[in-house]
């Protein structure tokens, strides 16, 4: 069974923080890689966006009042996000009090601490739009791509599921088209939301 099946199966195919079930895909639980089910959350686009937001006033603050429910999961990835987004919140009332309350295990809660902030030194991996991109995201092709060695063109629109991220070089991308494994210049890819 895939990651993706196994997640749609756990949540019940709705969003693990907040119950949506429209615009679902896997979310990688940084500094996890995603590689495997406790490590990634089932999301809607809607709290992948607002995960991925720098500034607290893009937060939708209302939207997170989820959180008051799917704090309790037994799940350590999704008590992981309540916990980093709650703490975000922390100026919220109702965050601090729900804050006070979650109650995470020692190794969930070092994983919670752990930086999702990709260090100043470490690479960044960025679409052709400047969007981060991260191990277990879905990104789309921006044009016809010769595959060397290969023998076919991948296609423009051409969704690349679960890709990972080349360690050294970050340019480059690794996923599966016409059950390929290939590298891929970010240049030429558009993270999927």
């Amino acid at each position: 069974m895939s990651i993706e099946s196994e997640l749609r199966v756990r949540s019940g195919n709705s969003c693990e923080l907040c119950a949506a079930t429209e615009n679902l895909s896997l979310w990688s639980v940084a500094p996890k890689s995603g590689e495997q089910a406790e490590e990634a959350a089932w999301l809607c686009t809607t709290c992948q966006t607002q995960l991925s937001t720098t500034t607290e006033a893009e937060l939708d603050v209302q939207h997170w009042r989820c959180l008051n429910e799917s704090m309790w999961s037994q799940i350590p990835a999704i008590q992981v996000l309540a916990w980093r987004m709650l703490t975000r919140l922390s100026t919220e009332a109702w965050a601090q009090n729900a804050l006070d309350s979650l109650y995470l295990d020692e190794a969930t809660l070092a994983w919670a601490q752990a930086s999702s902030q990709p260090a100043e030194d470490a690479l960044v991996h960025r679409d052709s739009n400047g969007a981060v991109l991260q191990a277990g995201d879905t990104v789309t092709l921006i044009k016809d791509l010769l595959v060397k060695g290969a023998n076919f063109t991948a296609k423009r629109g051409t969704a690349v599921r679960n890709i990972s991220l080349v360690a050294d070089n970050a340019a480059q991308i690794e996923g599966r088209v016409n059950d390929q494994h290939i590298v891929i210049l970010t240049q030429f890819v558009k993270r999927s939301t």
